[in-house]
């Protein structure tokens, strides 16, 4: 026996041929079948919790996931009666099995979409059922009930209330700020000089461009995480692309000295979102102006992509305390943040999701001059019809 049980009856459900569902156990899979294996596979190698109760409603099966999800030990469910083996109740304290009652419902009844439902002590565990019929309207000959555990939906939720709780601070700031001077300045235009009026309006203008970054970044997250992530290739020349955004850096205050480029020539053609790498560039040298010290290194040189392919790699370093080895694994995770200096903690989840999505590889160290080190490799990715 697959999962150690000697009741005779037991034996039907004890198995699941491969080719068919968890919840047709015994029955032929709908849809065409995989291959001509006749093997037999353990219900302790699902990775979801299965239980199956025969036609009186005990239970005859009972795998590995389910006494691990529900902490029921699996001889405590064998052979006892569904409602004694899982004492499910809704979120509204029902007893869930006296509520859904599947051997007496309605005879046209096929199963339980999946809901949320607890165990004594509070456990709560995703649970749904299908009733095995041996006609569509005969008596039910086996419940087989699927569960799984909460925890990893438990985490997305709490990365979505954590995403509003940021938004919502991020924007309440700039959103206070353009309602408070345009207020002031719809009320009061002419006490104000036009120093002062030149004043609120840039203050209004570059809150107002705080926000529009803002949701720049929320979109991009959704395109990502959905795989929707849009790109426009064309040729791309990435040491022109680092000269623009240090020329900008410049431009806004920082010291020419303050950079150092080394372009390795020849450099492959790449073809790849012109706008979408400004971005990667710009968050990159942007974090290493605001988070780094001393000189900020960019060198750009030709490098092997993936599938040997080759490429263009860029590589940004600065002289900073660097990054502790303990959070190089969480850098490029959403909400990382390598100091308190502001930001959102989104703009490297979404340099790496737009470098992987033009084929490239990204990754983080410790550079020469003991700060953090960000290398990206993008690939020629030169379209077929050049080929």
């Amino acid at each position: 026996m697959a999962v150690g049980m000697s009741r005779p009856r037991e034996t039907h459900a004890a198995v699941v041929r491969a080719g068919e569902g968890p919840g047709t156990a015994g029955e032929p899979a709908e849809g065409p079948a995989l291959g001509p294996v006749d093997a037999t596979v353990d219900p302790d190698d699902l990775p979801d919790g299965l239980v199956i109760a025969d036609e009186t409603g005990r239970v005859i099966c009972f795998n590995s996931a389910a006494a691990r999800i529900t902490a029921v030990p699996r001889a405590a469910a064998l052979g006892h009666p569904l409602e004694h083996a899982l004492p499910l109740e809704d979120l509204k304290g029902r007893r869930w099995w006296v509520l859904t009652d599947p051997y007496g419902g309605l005879a046209t009844r096929v199963g339980q979409p999946e809901r949320n439902l607890l165990l004594p002590g509070g456990r709560e565990v995703l649970v749904s059922a299908r009733y095995v019929r041996e006609h569509p309207t005969g008596p039910v000959r086996r419940v087989v009930i699927s569960l799984r555990g909460t925890e990893a939906r438990r985490r997305t939720e709490r990365s979505h209330a954590e995403l509003i709780a940021i938004v919502a601070h991020e924007l309440r700031s700039p959103l206070t700020s353009v309602k408070g001077f345009t207020a002031t300045l719809l009320a009061k235009w002419e006490r104000f000089t036009d120093d002062q009026k030149r004043l609120m309006l840039e203050t209004v203008d570059a809150d107002a461009g705080r926000v529009t970054r803002l949701i720049a970044e929320l979109l991009d997250i959704s395109r990502i995480d959905s795989g929707r992530l849009e790109l426009r290739r064309q040729p791309v020349d990435l040491s022109a692309a680092v000269e623009r955004h240090i020329q900008a850096l410049t431009a806004n205050g920082q010291t020419p000295d303050r950079f150092l480029v080394r372009t390795c020539q020849p450099l492959p053609r790449v073809w790849a979102d012109p706008d979408k790498v400004d971005q990667v560039l710009g968050n990159l040298l942007e974090n290493a102006v605001r988070h780094g010290e001393g000189t900020v290194t960019i060198e750009v040189a030709p490098a092997s992509a993936k599938s040997d392919e080759k490429g263009t790699a860029v590589t940004v370093s600065d002289e900073g305390p660097g990054i502790p080895e303990e959070s190089m694994s969480r850098v490029f995770t959403r909400f990382w943040r390598g100091s308190k200096r502001g930001g959102t903690g989104l703009g490297l989840y979404i340099v790496k999701g737009i470098v992987e999505a033009h084929g490239g590889t990204i990754t983080v160290g410790r550079g020469p001059g003991g700060g953090a080190e960000f290398r990206f490799i993008l690939p020629v990715s030169t379209p077929a019809y050049l080929v």
